[in-house]
């Protein structure tokens, strides 16, 4: 029933044959032999057609697109079904069942729905196992409970991991807001001795914060000896807040304390948020300044909760104090930020031609800065001034400002908003010249995808690719491929920039199937692969460790006239280094030389790095002397990794002339340069070597910092020679550290 290879796809189709071990022949559940129809016979039969392993996800890929078999299995009864799944290894049972529902949109039995529950549960796919009783709960809605738990009850009882299938259920039903229904499922639990899992007790805690049962279930976590994690108390401490229970939630926070350990930022988060939302920001400010005395640091989410109960208090001055703070403190303001303060600004009319307070309060350095700018623009495009958020843009880019994220999402949406497509088209494009990534624009430009097709403008392939570039950037592969389909809706035909963008998002992804699978539907469509085509379907193979194929996608470019980059062969040549083929490695650098393309630092540092590790660190050594002869440039990492393998050697002297070599070359030292040697030296017991690189260190002018210190630390302790302590004690000490 399959079609056989032609010429064409003989590179890659014995890509997806390799052993693999076999499974047991025992059945889902055990049930009678009884005759089984001609139908179901064939279907079974495909799954035993090839003398080698299939590879389950080529297999259900071509019976998806065989029409026999599509309208065999449609002619199926349920208990046939049941049979088929009944015969076949857990992995094909799940691949058959999800083909018939996803692709063929068969409704499966309740009873075949959760014996698939189980195989998942058996083999630990708990977020497959999570969606499919998500579709299954959307199907049956609220009140479906009983009748589920009656079936868990009679049909399941005893089969392995029907604990976590109980556990899922409920888990899934407090997702979906069906509270009743969780309760129900957790009672038969109970009665069952099923422990449910804090996962699901968190969900059930967030769906109730509002009202008194919280305590309930709080309770129920604690006398079934499970232990609250920091979100379960978070969880907790939100409810008490939003029940204005505020005497009760600094008690907790104080029993929790004295159970557990030191609080941590999140709960202090959660009582900022509350007390904000209540309206008493002075107390928020005093957590702000608790978490300094536990020795803990404000994230950005605590920043922007003690900002917009400030902005909304009036206390805009302020506001603006603690968001200068942010910055000071490493903390880079984010959207939500800039959207705070241009409320807050809007609230008291500063965006309305207020602009004497507005300048006195942003205006107070004598340039306006990014932080200013980005709050103007923000507040002027959410009261529909885009004009002045234009100006604004100007006068940032006369002053050598760069715009920033936000503030580029900011004017594109309001540019969509108002309709005024040609602007918004050329705004992305500038987003794109200065380098910010265009997944963070991916909204605005289906907004104006949008907004052509409703004016009646036809979009372009150029369009399309900007849409699947964002889409593939962004992770979104389900879209990325949907936009492909939208570009022959259009009647227009793909690109070879089209396909190869999509066949390298899905090579990134691991889908060496679907790469492939472009690539027949490129070539089928009359296109020719490029030199880049063809090197993302080799980094595809390699990352997979199918280096013959790899190599046999290389002989094919030469073949058609096609010359191989430095990237390609850089990539073959790591991907034999690392399977310890150091001969083919250097083969391929010979073959490039041939080829006349010059080998890079990139490469050398591929080669060193593979005699370093994998092979004898005497012939990487003799290669890097070689080449300093010839005048090549290395880059770091070849000084590092000859550095890290002379330690790990032993041979201390050479990695100490090879240390001051790469700072002699020009290259920055960090505190890990450092680390990297200091850590090999201790594992290696030659502790006078790791003080003197300390010293070293200290000498350079860098600072340690507690790990280094913390693993010499340990290291020395653990040997018997005093002088050594005393002498990293007093570097210690000189250095701020506590040696106690």
């Amino acid at each position: 029933m399959f079609r056989p290879p032609t010429v064409r796809h003989r590179l890659v189709t014995p890509l997806f044959f390799a052993k693999s071990s076999t499974f047991a022949s025992t059945s889902v559940c055990a049930v009678a032999d009884f005759p089984q129809s001609d139908t179901v016979s064939q279907i079974l039969g495909h799954f035993n057609s090839f003398p080698l392993p299939y590879s389950p996800k080529l297999l259900f890929s071509s019976l998806r697109k065989n029409i026999w078999f599509k309208n065999e299995v449609l002619k199926l009864r349920p208990s046939e079904i049941d049979t088929i799944i009944e015969k076949l290894d857990p992995e094909n049972a799940i691949g058959f069942f999800f083909l018939l529902q996803n692709q063929f949109g068969v409704k499966h039995t309740r009873n075949l729905q959760f014996v698939i529950a189980h195989i998942l549960a058996e083999k630990k796919r708990f977020r497959a196992l999570r969606c499919h009783l998500q579709r299954v709960l959307q199907d049956e809605g609220c009140g479906s409970a009983p009748s589920f738990c009656e079936l868990l009850f009679k049909s399941f009882k005893g089969w392995d991991s029907n604990h976590v299938v109980w556990d899922m259920l409920a888990f899934v039903y407090c997702r979906a807001g069906m509270v009743h229904d969780a309760l129900l499922v957790l009672s038969n639990m109970k009665d069952l001795y099923i422990r449910p899992s804090i996962m699901t007790y968190n969900s059930l805690l967030h769906n109730l914060r509002h009202t008194d049962i919280m305590w309930d279930v709080y309770s129920d976590i604690e006398a079934n000896g499970i232990c609250p994690t920091e979100y379960t108390n978070s969880i907790f401490l939100d409810g008490l807040c939003r029940q204005s229970l505020i005497h009760e939630a600094i008690a907790f926070l104080r029993e929790i304390e004295e159970k557990q350990a030191e609080p941590c930022v999140v709960w202090f988060n959660t009582l900022m948020s509350g007390f904000c939302r209540m309206g008493f920001v002075d107390i928020a400010k005093s957590f702000f300044c608790m978490m300094f005395k536990y020795g803990l640091i404000p994230d950005a989410y605590s920043y922007n909760t003690l900002i917009h109960g400030l902005c909304i208090s009036g206390s805009l001055e302020e506001a603006l104090d603690f968001t200068n703070d942010m910055v000071k403190q490493g903390l880079e303001p984010d959207e939500v930020t800039y959207n705070i303060l241009a409320k807050g600004f809007r609230l008291l009319g500063m965006m309305d031609g207020t602009w004497e307070v507005t300048e006195r309060m942003l205006h107070r350095e004598p340039n306006p800065d990014l932080l200013t700018y980005t709050i103007l623009i923000c507040g002027h495009c959410q009261t529909g001034n885009v004009e002045e958020g234009f100006r604004l843009r100007e006068e940032m880019l006369s002053k050598g400002f760069q715009l920033n994220v936000i503030s580029y999402r900011v004017l594109l949406g309001s540019l969509c908003k108002s309709g005024r497509i040609n602007e918004a088209l050329s705004l992305l494009s500038e987003v794109e010249n200065v380098g910010l990534k265009p997944d963070r624009f991916m909204w605005e430009a289906e907004e104006l995808y949008k907004q052509l097709l409703g004016k009646g403008i036809a979009p372009t392939i150029i369009t399309f690719n900007s849409l699947i570039n964002g889409s593939c950037k962004a992770g979104k592969l389900a879209d990325a491929r949907k936009w492909l389909d939208g570009i022959k809706m259009h009647n227009l035909v793909p690109s070879v920039v089209t396909y190869t963008t999509l066949m390298n998002a899905f090579c990134e992804a691991g889908n060496l199937e679907a790469t492939v699978e472009l690539l027949e539907e490129m070539e089928a469509s009359g296109l020719e692969p490029n030199q880049v085509t063809y090197s993302v379907v080799m980094k595809g193979l390699c990352k997979q460790g199918k280096l013959e194929e790899s190599v046999a996608v290389l002989k094919g470019m030469l073949a058609k006239g096609l010359s191989p980059d430095q990237a390609s062969y850089n990539a073959l040549i790591q991907c034999f280094c690392e399977a310890r083929d150091l001969n083919r490695a250097f083969q391929l650098h010979d073959e490039m030389i041939k080829l006349n393309i010059h080998p890079n630092h990139g490469t050398y540092t591929i080669l060193i790095h593979g005699l370093s590790v994998y092979g004898d660190l005497g012939d990487a050594e003799r290669l890097f002397s070689f080449l300093q002869d010839q005048h090549i440039k290395f880059s770091k990492v070849v000084y590092t990794t000859l550095i890290k393998a002379n330690c790990a050697k032993g041979d201390v002297q050479k990695a100490m002339v090879l240390f001051c070599q790469m700072a002699e070359t020009g290259f920055e030292i960090s505190v890990k340069d450092y680390s990297a040697v200091v850590n090999r030296l201790c594992k290696r017991s030659l502790l006078k070597d790791a003080i003197d690189f300390f010293r070293m260190m200290l000498v350079g002018g860098i600072a340690p910092d507690k790990q280094i210190c913390s693993v010499m630390f340990d290291s020395i302790n653990r040997g018997s020679d005093f002088s050594l302590k005393f002498q990293f004690y007093v570097l210690m000490i000189k250095c701020g550290f506590d040696p106690g």
